[in-house]
């Protein structure tokens, strides 16, 4: 009788657990102003790829979701490396979305401490305090964020095929950029001449796109479909081309959670299989590009420098 009473108490007890877990939200960190990924400003409803996906996940996990929403800074001082890792130490949330995976964004940081990025109920205190880091791991990934070149409206229907196509065309790009670094340093510095430096933050690159002042730049595939959803009769248009060298997305957690992380790349499998992954691509007006191998991107700049 006691064994049985011994047994049964043990069944309740994980019985219980499971039950709390499963009412345990999953929290997942995303950027409040990274459309077409995700949006949340106020006022108006969340949206975007990665909302979609993380509420399919959460779903699939049987747990309720959570975002986190959070302010990535844009100067040349921030690191999203250590900004996800300080959400994620201080218990923000137990995931970070849109996270590009290349090695150098996944090793151990050099440093013990970070700031918090500004987050959505963040207090004064908040904001002046030092988190002690982790170590990352990452997810398998669940979308391939190439370059893009654009084309202005004098060069529309151009035939792109490789970087060399640009030769002749006036060509704009933001310094300091990953765009710029592939576009000076192409065949020992052949497009040179023909490039104009543009100030981020500041300069408007699209926008001086469309207007004609440029014939084409290469950027994020992800930020030209967040400017053509605000800008539907917008004069730009897709080249079609990707660079070769581009990183995947996916999540990243704590590598002290390994059971969280193998949890999730099964709901991102099974989402796979479905198709629902591309179906939010589509529903978020992202052009939606599976994931490539590698899985983690290596050392970039050396790969375009060996290019």
């Amino acid at each position: 009788m006691r064994t049985w009473l011994a047994a049964w108490s043990v069944t309740a007890l994980l019985a219980a657990t499971a039950a709390h877990a499963a009412d345990d939200p999953l929290k997942i960190c995303l950027d409040e102003d990274r459309p077409p990924l995700s949006v949340h400003h106020k006022g108006k409803p969340e949206a975007g790829f990665d909302v979609l996906l993380a509420q399919a996940i959460a779903e699939r996990m049987g747990r309720p979701l959570k975002i986190q929403w959070f302010e990535s800074k844009l100067d040349e001082d921030s690191s999203p490396q250590l900004e996800a890792n300080a959400l994620l130490s201080d218990g923000r949330c137990a995931l970070v979305g849109g996270y590009a995976l290349t090695q150098d964004s996944l090793v151990k940081p050099g440093m013990k401490t970070a700031r918090l990025p500004d987050f959505a109920g963040a207090t004064r205190d908040d904001r002046r305090r030092r988190v002690a880091l982790g170590v990352l791991a990452p997810s398998q990934p669940y979308i391939y964020s190439p370059m893009t070149v654009v084309l202005g409206p004098k060069a529309k229907g151009r035939g792109i095929t490789d970087i060399g196509d640009l030769a002749g065309l006036r060509l704009a790009i933001e310094s300091g950029s990953l765009g710029d670094a592939i576009l000076m340093t192409f065949d020992k510095g052949r497009l040179i001449d023909s490039i104009t430096h543009l100030v981020p933050g500041r300069d408007d690159l699209l926008g001086a796109l469309a207007r004609g002042d440029h014939d084409a730049t290469l950027i994020d595939l992800g930020r030209f479909d967040a400017y053509r959803a605000a800008h539907p009769d917008t004069a730009i248009t897709a080249s079609g081309y990707y660079y070769p060298i581009g990183a995947n997305r996916g999540y990243v957690g704590l590598a002290s959670d390994p059971a969280l992380i193998d949890a999730v790349n099964k709901a991102l499998t099974d989402l796979a299989a479905a198709g629902k992954i591309a179906e939010f691509g589509k529903q978020s007006g992202l052009t939606y590009l599976p994931p490539r191998e590698p899985a983690i991107l290596g050392d970039v700049w050396m790969k375009i420098i060996q290019r």
